[in-house]
């Protein structure tokens, strides 16, 4: 399921003894899994601070225990340790951590939401941005939030009608109508307070 490198391996077992901590193990768990911000997080843990249910790797001198809801995202997942004249460099791959398009059969929600992970969330970042799934009615009208610089910018309804939403329509033809639920009278930090520029999504 999941590989430690000898030098991985070294690499803990080096840290782990330094705590000083009998039965010291590192846990590994996926952050924000099947998301463009999935990544990973390792850290020290003890009997005490384990649910019990984690899939457990025993290592020469520490275990390494995966969380369970982490498991499937993790799976393949590879950890290195490579030392250089600089000092050393952990690497994580674990080419499930962000999931793939939905499969076949999956709802219309399930399919917006991955759109707005993979494509859409990653080029409106550029300005500070991002929107969320509100809702899918039953007529596929879907609902929007838009978050961070595009929260109360002049240029959302651009971004949401030219790019946004040609953007779902392109692939998911379905989708009869897409809406701004934010309110961006109340925006603190917004991208662009004018009247005239150019969307972020094209």
């Amino acid at each position: 399921m999941l590989k430690l490198s000898d030098g991985a391996q070294a690499h803990f077992r080096r840290l782990v003894a330094q705590q000083g901590i009998d039965g010291l193990g590192v846990r590994m768990q996926a952050v924000n899994p099947g998301t463009s911000k999935a990544d990973c997080r390792l850290e020290f843990c003890e009997a005490a601070d384990l649910a019990g249910d984690e899939w457990a790797l025993a290592c020469e001198g520490f275990t390494l225990f995966v969380d369970a809801a982490s498991i499937a995202f993790l799976d393949g997942a590879e950890i290195d340790y490579q030392t250089d004249a600089a000092g050393g460099q952990l690497t994580v791959r674990a080419p499930k951590l962000k999931g793939g398009p939905p499969a076949p059969g999956a709802s219309l929600a399930e399919r917006v939401r991955y759109l707005l992970d993979s494509e859409i969330n990653p080029q409106i970042a550029a300005h500070g941005g991002r929107v969320s799934l509100e809702e899918v009615s039953t007529d596929n009208v879907v609902v929007l939030r838009f978050g961070g610089g595009c929260h109360g910018c002049g240029m959302a309804d651009v971004t949401l009608k030219q790019g946004i939403e040609r953007t779902l329509r392109s692939h998911l033809p379905e989708i009869r109508e897409v809406r701004d639920a934010t309110d961006h009278a109340k925006g603190n930090n917004p991208y662009y307070r004018g009247h005239h520029g150019k969307s972020a999504v094209r």
